[in-house]
């Protein structure tokens, strides 16, 4: 799909790039050819009103650039004069020629093309002035612009394939990456939800076989039940994730009084951390607005707040702090006392179903929390990163606020 994807780009960008470069260079040739037209009919104008006065300065010098000659004729078509030293005007069979196209032709102005002239017919009252002017230079003139916009368009079409197949690789780049991470996301989610799978279709296989008492019925009953609890959790987290992913814009966005938000959401946590016997410390800065959702937002706080207590070593303390961090901005911290996080680790925490401890799978966790954190903070145009070293853990969440 990406290849194809790639292939069309170039396709759509090559063909837009040959219309607009078909189109300046035929602009090119056809102004180029008007104007060198308009120059010669000027100067066989100029050689028409005074035909045999090429002496005068300043009139006609300046304007004769082409070979031409000049017809004086009668008002029968006889030749009364000539002029112009640049044609052996001594045949007269060419002349007779010449003159019969020129008064078969309706035109005043025309181009015979077996003799690369263009003529320029006045017709006076008692006589008419014809001159003819050699096209040659001209043609040759125009034939090599052509060649050179050929070149040209030939070297800018390459030229251009090249960046194009380049730009290529960079626009397709955020859909390959999604398309990357959707194939990992399936499988991920394939393998989670393939134990319990196997657990269930066992257990009720062995439900089936008679031989089996009745306290192991309940056990094989008490196992479905476990799993496909956990089934329903990882699919609840995979929804959830699905509508974070899926929630755009800023529009449902409202004030929301941080510093409250998070102060609730720890609250109910209190309990688990003293229950587990680890201290959990607060320090948080009173007054921080921030514009967002304020369920998301506390989401995160929660999403932090359980990794903390299912990480932290045994009796390890917890801190949350929250302040105000530079101008327009604020910063939540979680840190807890745990083992420390290896660097490569630390750059995968927030990868779908990445999990640093895979045990932690028998607990419930599915690697899928963090995702969901990092998903909403990027909608609230923040940004979440993770530290370790000393002996702390620190999530750190930075995040807009008003001043």
């Amino acid at each position: 799909m990406i290849k194809r994807l790639r292939i069309k780009f170039v396709v759509i960008n090559m063909s837009i790039v040959a219309l607009m470069l078909c189109v300046i260079l035929g602009l090119v040739l056809y102004f180029t050819r008007a104007n060198l037209e308009r120059e010669s009919i000027s100067m066989m104008q100029s050689v028409a009103i005074r035909p045999f006065q090429p002496g005068i300065p300043g009139e006609l010098d300046e304007n004769v650039r082409l070979p031409f000659f000049v017809l004086q004729l009668g008002p029968n078509g006889e030749v009364l004069d000539t002029a112009g030293g640049y044609y052996d005007l001594s045949d007269q069979e060419l002349l007779d020629t010449l003159i019969d196209i020129i008064f078969s032709s309706p035109r005043s102005i025309g181009v015979i093309e077996e003799y690369n002239l263009r003529y320029y017919r006045l017709d006076l009252p008692m006589s008419r002035c014809v001159v003819f002017s050699d096209i040659s230079s001209e043609r040759a003139t125009l034939s090599g612009l052509l060649r050179t916009c050929l070149i040209i368009g030939a070297v800018s079409f390459l030229g251009f394939l090249w960046i194009s197949i380049l730009l290529s690789k960079w626009a397709v780049r955020p859909v390959d990456q999604a398309w990357r991470q959707q194939k990992e996301f399936v499988a991920a989610a394939s393998h989670e939800l393939k134990t319990p799978l196997t657990v269930i279709t066992t257990s009720a296989e062995l439900l089936q076989d008679p031989s089996y008492g009745e306290g192991k019925r309940r056990d094989f009953l008490d196992s479905i039940l476990t799993m496909s609890r956990q089934m329903r959790r990882l699919i609840e987290q995979m929804l959830e994730l699905a509508r974070v992913d899926g929630q755009g814009g800023t529009a449902s966005f409202a004030r929301v009084d941080f510093s409250d938000l998070v102060s609730r959401a720890v609250l109910p946590f209190e309990a688990v951390f003293f229950e587990r016997g680890m201290p959990l410390h607060t320090e948080m800065e009173e007054g921080i607005l921030i514009s967002g959702r304020g369920e998301e937002l506390q989401q995160v706080v929660e999403i932090l707040l359980d990794n903390a207590q299912k990480y932290a070593r045994e009796g390890g303390a917890t801190w949350v702090t929250l302040r105000r961090q530079g101008k327009g901005r604020c910063l939540l911290q979680v840190a807890d006392q745990g083992e420390e996080i290896p660097p490569e680790a630390l750059r995968s925490l927030f990868k779908r179903f990445y999990r640093a401890d895979p045990a932690r799978s028998r607990d419930g966790s599915f690697g899928l929390g963090l995702s969901i954190a990092e998903s909403i903070v990027q909608q609230h145009r923040g940004k979440i990163w993770a530290e370790s070293g000393g002996g702390l853990n620190t999530f750190s969440v930075e995040l807009p606020c008003e001043r």
